[in-house]
C-alpha cells in the first residue's frame, strides 16, 4: 500500500517537503544577477532545467520572490555558473537570506571574472557560465520560472572533453535532493539511445 499525499489536505510546505524529496537529483543553477544599482547578486536555485534548444533557453525557478528575480526583471540579465562539488560550502553559504545591498561575491570571498556578453560577472571557479538574457518570467501559483535566451556559453578548458564539449567527470556537478541533502557526482553509465 503506497502513501499517499494529497495536495488539497497539506499545506505547502509539507508539499514543498514532498516533491523535493521525490523529484531527485536536481541540478543547481548558481545564478549571478546584478542589481540597477550595480550591487552583485548570488544565489542557488535547484528548480532548473533546459527549456529549449533551437533557440537555446534554459530555466530556473525562483519559490517566492527573491533578489535575483527582482534584478533579473529589473536590468533582464544573469548568469547560470554550474554548481560544483569543490564550491559546495561556499554554494550552500550563499543561500543565505543577505539583505538586498549585500554582495555576496564580497561578502562570502568568491572570485568573480568578467562575461562575454552581460553585466552580470561569473563566478571564476565554476567550469561552466550560462549568460542570459531574460526571455519571460511565467507566474506559477508563489512560484516564479524564469527563462533566459542563451547568448554565451563559457567552459574552462580543463573542463572541455576531447570531443570539444563538457566532460561531466571533469565538471563533478552537485545537485540538491530532499531535506537538507546533496548529491555528489554519480557514477556514470554509458547507454546508446535505440535505432
Amino acid at each position: 500500500m503506497r502513501t499517499i499525499f494529497d495536495p488539497a489536505e497539506l499545506p505547502p510546505l509539507r508539499m514543498y517537503q514532498v516533491l523535493t524529496a521525490s523529484v531527485v537529483p536536481r541540478p543547481i543553477a548558481w545564478v549571478s544577477t546584478l542589481s540597477q544599482d550595480g550591487v552583485a547578486n548570488l544565489a542557488p536555485y535547484s528548480f532548473f532545467s533546459v527549456s529549449s534548444v533551437n533557440p537555446p533557453v534554459v530555466q530556473f525557478t525562483s519559490v517566492t520572490r527573491k533578489d535575483s528575480l527582482h534584478n533579473i526583471e529589473a536590468t533582464g540579465e544573469f548568469v547560470i555558473n554550474l554548481a560544483t562539488e569543490p564550491l559546495m560550502a561556499v554554494i550552500n553559504s550563499s543561500s543565505a537570506a543577505f539583505d538586498r545591498d549585500v554582495d555576496e561575491f564580497a561578502e562570502l570571498g568568491i572570485e568573480t571574472e568578467l562575461s562575454e556578453q552581460v553585466r552580470p560577472v561569473r563566478v571564476a571557479g565554476s567550469p561552466v557560465a550560462i549568460e542570459c538574457t531574460l526571455k519571460q518570467v511565467v507566474p506559477v501559483g508563489d512560484s516564479f520560472v524564469v527563462m533566459g535566451d542563451v547568448v554565451t556559453v563559457a567552459v574552462r578548458p580543463e573542463a572541455v572533453a576531447d570531443d570539444g564539449l563538457p566532460d561531466f567527470t571533469k565538471l563533478a556537478p552537485l545537485s540538491r535532493l530532499g531535506r537538507n541533502e546533496w548529491g555528489l557526482p554519480p557514477h556514470v553509465v554509458t547507454l546508446d539511445r535505440p535505432q
